[in-house]
Formats: structure tokens, sequence, C-alpha cells
């Protein structure tokens, strides 16, 4: 039965070394995936999920206004998908978010999406906003605060280490921008800033 999927967490937890697991272990059962991800970032290079350990894989991409339900269509005409992966699904608009969901209705196809669930002020971001109102099913990603515990949020910082409270909501970057904590630093690091 195919359900849309809903993998979230903050910066740095794995979500996209999870992802090409998970669609390596379709291939390796020879079933085809395919996989999409956010055109906007192309940190790892024009249509590419990458993880910080290394591994990569090829992938198409997609951007705002961009009719999925209509690009997986073709997709699927081509030849049999067995599972459809998105990575920076923070991206998505909701009408987006809402062609996924047809996917799996219409084609019946499973839709695996991976991405953050707020920004460096604490909002939803629209495409996870979404996804936490029409997914199947949501999992956590965890990664872990510099005292332990479980990060939920995370700030983003200037060349100093020091937290950045204004600006726009979307800034590609990586391990030198953005820092996951939990709330008790998130709020720590933000307080000190205003």
């Amino acid at each position: 039965m195919a359900k849309l999927y809903f993998n979230y967490s903050t910066m740095n937890a794995g979500k996209s070394a999870v992802l090409l697991q998970a669609s390596h272990n379709y291939r390796e059962n020879h079933m085809d995936t395919y996989l999409l991800t956010a055109q906007i970032d192309s940190r790892a290079g024009e249509g590419r999920i990458a993880s910080r350990i290394g591994i990569s894989e090829a992938a198409d991409t997609f951007a705002p206004g961009e009719d999925l339900f209509a690009k997986i269509k073709a997709r699927l005409a081509e030849s049999d998908v067995a599972s459809i992966f998105v990575d920076e699904a923070q991206f998505l608009t909701s009408d987006q978010v809402w062609q996924l969901a047809r996917v799996v209705d219409d084609l019946r196809v499973p839709v695996l999406c991976y991405g953050l669930r707020v920004d460096f002020q604490g909002q939803l971001f629209p495409g996870s906003a979404a996804l936490l109102a029409l997914a199947d099913e949501m999992r956590e990603v965890r990664t872990i605060c510099h005292c332990g515990k479980k990060a939920t949020m995370v700030i983003r910082q200037d060349a100093t280490g020091r937290a950045i409270t204004k600006g726009d909501q979307v800034q590609i970057g990586g391990n030198e921008s953005y820092v996951s904590l939990c709330r008790r630093h998130w709020r720590a690091a933000v307080a000190a800033e205003n």
C-alpha cells in the first residue's frame, strides 16, 4: 500500500544518507527508484544528492511551481518505479506536497520525503508544514546538540559563530552556516543576539 512519508530533522542528522541507503536497498532488490532534489540546493552539484559521509547519487530536480504529479507521471511512463525519494523536501511548495499526495493516491507509488522541519528562526518551512499536515507517516531522524540532548532546532551563524536572528528563510549552506541545537541551547543562542 503506497503512502506519503515525511522523514524530518535538523541539519546534520544524516537525512540524505538515510535516503540514499533506502534507495540502494530498493535497487539491490531489482526495484528502480526515482530520486528528486531541490534545484535551489546545488552544493553537491546540479541534480545530485550527497551526504557528508561521502555517498552521493544523481537525481532529477524540482523547482518551485513545477507540477510534480505531471513530472512523476511522465517518469513512470518511461519505466516502472517502485518508490520515489524527495530530498530537501522543505523547499516543496504546499501545492507540490498535494501533488505528491496525488502520486500516492492516484498512481499508487510510495513517496518518501526527507527534509528540515523548522528554519533558523524556529518557523516551519512551507513544504514541511504541508507534509506535517498530509503525510501518512512521519519519522524523526535524530541528531544531538553539543550537550548530548536531542537537537530539534538549528541556528544560522556568521563567520565568528554568532547566531543570526534575521534574514531570508532560505540560505543554502552546511556546517559553516548552521548548527543543530536542543531547544534550550537554541533559545540561549538566539537570546544572546537580541
